[in-house]
Order: structure tokens, then C-alpha cells, then sequence
């Protein structure tokens, strides 16, 4: 019998072997988990660990909808209206699958509400005193609200109150009641809030005048404006006043809590289809904000840039001598205006055209029918060969003298319709300017084909209104109306867009007004660009899509991508991450992928990050690591 003479395996090498292993793996297991989630450490409560998020899931959130009995026994008898509001707010939530309960007077009364994150308060007019009490240390203490129209204007014995609770709470003052004269009111939307990301810059609501909706001005800095009901051709107000002292939304904060206030209810919006998309988008990012759930939004406008100008003159003067001189004017002033003329100009005086042309951009006007207004039912418009027949032509005239496309055409009489829009993508046009207001005051972006059109509507008072309507023959008259339209847009953060006649400001007395208007545009850090520059950035910027993903407690996610065929030049995101945080770094999860410049705002708790562009395709993700203050 032969023994086998093998290694003898010694037992402390077996054991020591396997806890390097271990070992091993476990470094292994946290570098995943640290490229996935970001930063973490171990402690002795394991609660830096990825496995929850301070970023809740929708089913973790615990809101309530306050029905108030009490202000239902002030209604006549038989009223539905408390309960038609619930109802609103049931199916809203219902659709985000945010989970909620009802409550009544006597849980607020009781303070059995201080365990929700989220309590809503429609149409709360009538509430007892403890109910205040407990609303107000609910709020303090950290929880959010959500409330509309008059919370707490009544005591629960049907007693006015007065607008106490509005002044202590939220930060604004009563102004006024919108009165029912006006079957609808519209409230137009700011720009550049996390409640209305993603929603067009000066967005107008229309909203029914039933209940009375209510006005307010802020009188905190804790407390933001989001929107206003003023409206310059019917209101007297001075247009700074009224647009601050006519707010119909607000948000802020109240001691280590938030609220968002509506000054109607959300039954009283009379929408069409698309209103009722940016409606949701609305109250869901008003929610998101509420539950401090982080929001990404797309900057309007290029660089540091918060709204954006261009002009865009009316040759009206016969002999076109006024319109040679703002051209004059503007070129010297380092703008490349955009000058609309008859193309019958191009052959009857080809040097006239070349010579503006040589100044900034030609557009054309064109008579495609005349409409009175958009609800004329006795004159129409041109049929769309005929209408593509006059668009084409006046293209080809002015191409034949200046050697390219024009970009912009002017309708003579200001309205068009979809046959004008398709007519002008056919014939080269990149922008349609519009004499009514649109429901934005930034471009809007139509596919005609496969050719993307921009409409640019009126977004300042021109000066037929100013000179001719008006009476205000002294320039600095003139001067003061236009300041007021230019706040009013940079207050929305749109386009101020100033359509001047040659044959009225262009005159010898009115023109300088123009240098003056230019100065007071880039002293107030308005981006002032042509049509084209235009046309380029913005509808480049609408093929950008974005997603923000928290993945952990100290790190969230940014996907975007560049659906367009072109190349995305700079542009800025905004994130508003909702926390406290500090030690910001970006990375991203393919290597070589070009990283942005950034900034986070303590304060504010909003991330700018600065993206130096996309190619067309590109998709990108982002990781935003960060750490939790202790």
C-alpha cells in the first residue's frame, strides 16, 4: 500500500483565505453601491445606507384634503360647491397615485393632522380658531399646505374674519376681489418658478369669475409671486403696480414649512385642451415642490440672459427714407433688426432693399385676406393656394434682390391661419409675426412638414398705441410706456417684441426713442437678438428633453438628451433639488462625457448647471453627489 504525500493545508490559512475573500467582496459591494448611489458611509445606525431615500415614493406620502363642513353650512342650502372642489382634488391626486385621506373640521380642530406631509385645503373659507392654531403650528413645524381662494377669512359661527391668516402665514396682502363683471379673468404665469416649469413664460389662465377669485400682493421676500391678473388695456393701474399688487399665485415658506397659495379655485379654470395639460403641469409641479420633490427646468433664454428682445420695424413711410434711418439707427446701435416691406419694393427700388438688407434682416408683408378678428365671420382669409401663390412670390421677389430666403413674414392685416403657416414653412419662412396675443409671451414652435416655424406674438404696445391712440407726441412720454411693457416682460421673463411704423416713430422727432429703448433693454440685462438668432436658439431649445431621478439620499440624476437635427448650443438647467446640501459634485456615468459648469445657491437650494451643447442624438446622464448636513 502506497501513501499519497500531498500539501498539508494548514487550517489558519484556510480561514484566513476566506476573510480576504470576504473582504473582497465586500469592498467590491461598496464600490457598486457607491457608483450607483453615490455617497454613503457606515454607521452605527446604518442610515446613510441607500437602501431608502430622503426623496420619498409617491405610496410613502401622507396627505389629507380638508372638507370643511363649516364652510358648507355657510352656503345656501342644497350647494354642492365644497364638495365639487374635493372632488377635483380627489381625481388630481388620483392621477398623480398619490395616496390621501379626508378629513373634516373636527380633525383639524383636534390637531389630528400633525402625522401628514401634505394637507389641502379647498375653499376653506370658515375655520374655528383652534383649527387656525393647528394650521399655523402644522405649517411651522414642517408640513406643507396647499390651500385656495379665502382659507380662513371666516370663523366657524359664519363671523367675517378678515385676511389676518393671509398676512401672517403667507406673507401677502388683500388687494381685491376679481368682480363678475368679466364672465372669465385671465392670470398670466411667470416664468422662472418650479411651479411653472415646463409651462410656456407668460402663459395666460383663463379663469371664471363665479367665486370671485382673489388678488393679493407679497409683502415678504419669504414669499414668491408666480403669476398676475393685470391687464393693461382694461386696467388703470400703472403696469408696475398692477402687476405687483395683483398676484394670483404665490409660494413660500412659513416657519420651517411651505405653502402654495391659489387665489381661485382649481373648478373655476376655463381651459382648452392644452390648458388643461399645463393646468396638471401646474398643480403637479406645485406638489412636487410641496413634498420637496426635486423639479429641472429648461431655461428660457441663453446665458445669465432672464428675457430676450427684438425689433422688428413696419416700413409705412412711402419714399422708405424712415426706415432707412432705423435701420441706420439700430445697426449703430449693434442691432440686427428685423425690417418687414413690401416685396413690390425689390423692383421697383432693388437699391432701397440691398440697402437695408446690408443693415439687418428683411421680412415681408403679405395680404393673405383680411379677418376684423379672430371670431370674423363675414371676411376670411385667402384659400391656401391662393395664399401659398402671394407667400411664395413675395419670397422669390425679395431672394432675387438680397440673395437668400427672407425669414420673417408679416400678414398685412396681422391675422393668419394653420393654411397661412403651412404656406410660409413651404416658401423658406422661419417666423410668422402675429398682431394678436397669443396665450404665451415667449415663440411658439409649429412643425410645418418637417420644418419647424416659430409665431411671435404681441407682446408690447407698439407705437400706434403709444403715439397715435395715446397722444404721447413727447419722446420721453413715449419713452416711460415702452419702460413699463419692457418690466411687465422682463416680470414674465418672455419676449419684449417692439414692432415700430417708419411712418410714426420712425419720424425725425420719435426716432431717437429708439436709441433710448435699446439702452434701457441691455441695462436691464435683456437678451437683445435678431430673428434669426432667434428662430436658431429656440427651436433648438424645445428639441431638448430632460428627466431628474433622485437615486439616493445623496445623489440625484439628470438625463438629457438632444432630440433635434442640429447641434444644441449652450444652454442653462435649473434644478430645484428641494434640500440642504453641501460638497456639490457632478460626474457622469460614461466616461468622457463632457461636465457642466455649476453653481448651487444655498439659499435658494436650486442647482444651475451650465451645458456647453449637444450634438444631435446625444443623450447624456448626469450624477449629482452630494453630502447631507449632520
Amino acid at each position: 500500500m502506497i501513501r499519497n504525500k500531498g500539501i498539508s493545508m494548514n487550517s489558519l490559512l484556510l480561514v484566513g483565505s476566506g476573510v480576504l475573500i470576504l473582504l473582497i467582496s465586500l469592498l467590491t459591494y461598496v464600490y457598486i453601491l457607491k457608483g450607483v448611489y453615490g455617497r454613503f458611509e457606515f454607521s452605527e445606525n446604518l442610515s446613510s445606507l441607500p437602501f431608502g431615500s430622503v426623496f420619498k415614493k409617491s405610496e410613502e406620502f401622507k396627505i389629507a384634503i380638508l372638507y370643511s363642513d363649516n364652510t358648507e353650512v355657510m352656503l345656501p342650502e342644497g350647494s354642492t360647491w365644497v364638495n365639487d372642489n374635493v372632488t377635483t382634488w380627489k381625481r388630481f391626486l388620483d392621477q398623480y397615485k398619490l395616496p390621501y385621506r379626508i378629513i373634516h373640521d373636527s380633525d383639524l380642530h383636534a390637531g389630528r393632522i400633525f402625522e401628514n406631509n401634505l394637507l389641502v385645503l379647498p375653499g376653506a373659507k370658515s375655520l374655528s380658531d383652534d383649527e387656525v392654531s393647528n394650521l399655523k403650528k402644522f405649517i411651522e413645524r414642517g408640513g406643507s399646505v396647499f390651500a385656495t381662494a379665502g382659507t380662513s377669512s371666516f370663523s366657524n359661527n359664519k363671523k367675517w374674519r378678515g385676511w389676518e391668516f393671509f398676512s401672517e402665514v403667507f406673507g401677502i396682502k388683500f388687494t381685491k376681489e376679481i368682480r363678475k363683471e368679466e364672465i372669465t379673468r385671465l392670470l398670466t404665469l411667470r416664468g422662472g418658478s418650479p411651479l411653472t416649469a415646463n409651462i410656456p413664460t407668460g402663459y395666460p389662465m383663463r379663469v371664471a369669475t363665479w367665486d370671485m377669485p382673489i388678488a393679493v400682493e407679497v409683502l415678504e421676500p419669504r414669499t414668491s409671486q408666480v403669476s398676475y391678473w393685470f391687464n393693461y388695456k382694461r386696467d388703470t393701474a400703472l403696469v408696475r403696480e398692477g402687476l405687483l399688487k395683483t398676484a394670483g399665485i404665490v409660494n413660500g415658506t412659513y416657519g420651517t414649512g411651505r405653502f402654495v397659495w391659489f387665489g381661485f379655485e382649481l373648478n373655476s379654470v376655463v381651459s382648452s385642451q392644452d390648458g388643461n395639460i399645463y393646468l396638471d403641469r401646474l398643480v403637479h409641479n406645485a406638489i412636487d415642490w410641496l413634498l420637496y420633490r426635486p423639479i429641472v427646468s429648461l431655461q428660457d433664454w441663453p446665458g445669465k440672459y432672464t428675457a430676450a428682445a427684438i425689433i422688428t420695424p413696419v416700413q409705412t413711410d412711402p419714399s422708405g427714407a424712415n426706415l432707412l434711418a432705423m435701420a441706420s439707427l439700430l445697426r449703430s446701435k449693434g442691432v440686427r433688426g428685423t425690417y418687414f416691406i413690401d416685396p413690390t419694393l425689390s423692383e421697383n427700388n432693388p437699391m432701397f432693399v440691398k440697402q437695408i438688407a446690408q443693415k439687418g434682416e428683411i421680412g415681408a408683408i403679405v395680404d393673405i385676406g383680411y379677418l376684423a378678428s379672430v371670431n370674423d365671420t363675414v371676411n376670411k382669409l385667402n384659400d391656401i393656394n391662393t395664399q401659398l401663390e402671394k407667400i411664395k412670390t413675395a419670397s422669390d421677389k425679395l431672394r432675387a434682390v438680397i440673395g437668400y430666403n427672407p425669414s420673417s413674414i408679416l400678414p398685412a392685416f396681422g391675422l393668419f391661419d394653420d393654411r397661412t403657416l403651412a404656406s410660409a414653412a413651404k416658401a423658406g419662412f422661419k417666423l410668422v409675426m402675429s398682431d394678436s396675443m397669443l396665450d404665451r409671451s415667449v415663440p411658439k414652435t409649429v412643425i410645418k412638414g418637417d420644418k419647424p416655424l416659430i409665431i411671435c406674438s404681441k407682446t408690447a404696445r407698439d407705437d400706434y398705441e403709444v403715439i397715435r391712440d395715446l397722444g404721447l407726441v413727447q419722446p420721453e412720454f413715449q419713452m416711460y410706456t415702452y419702460n413699463e411693457d419692457i418690466e411687465k416682460v422682463i416680470f414674465e421673463g418672455g419676449l419684449f417684441v417692439f414692432k415700430p411704423h417708419s411712418g410714426l416713430q420712425g419720424n425725425p422727432e420719435n426716432i431717437n426713442v429708439l436709441s433710448s429703448l435699446v439702452d434701457s433693454l441691455r441695462q436691464r440685462g435683456v437678451w437683445v437678438t435678431s430673428v434669426e438668432d432667434l428662430h436658431k436658439w429656440w427651436t433648438q431649445r424645445n428639441k431638448i428633453e430632460m428627466r431628474v431621478e433622485p437615486r439616493s439620499p445623496t445623489r440625484v440624476a439628470v438625463t438629457l438628451s438632444n432630440s433635434g437635427m442640429e447641434v444644441m448650443q449652450g444652454f442653462n438647467l435649473t434644478i430645484d433639488l428641494q434640500l440642504a446640501i453641501r460638497n456639490v459634485v457632478i460626474s457622469s456615468e460614461i466616461i468622457g462625457t463632457p461636465l457642466p459648469e455649476y453653481r448651487y445657491n444655498p439659499q435658494t437650494r436650486k442647482l444651475d448647471m451650465f451645458i456647453s451643447g449637444m450634438k444631435s442624438g446625444e443623450s447624456r446622464i448626469y450624477l449629482i453627489d452630494f453630502d447631507r448636513p449632520s
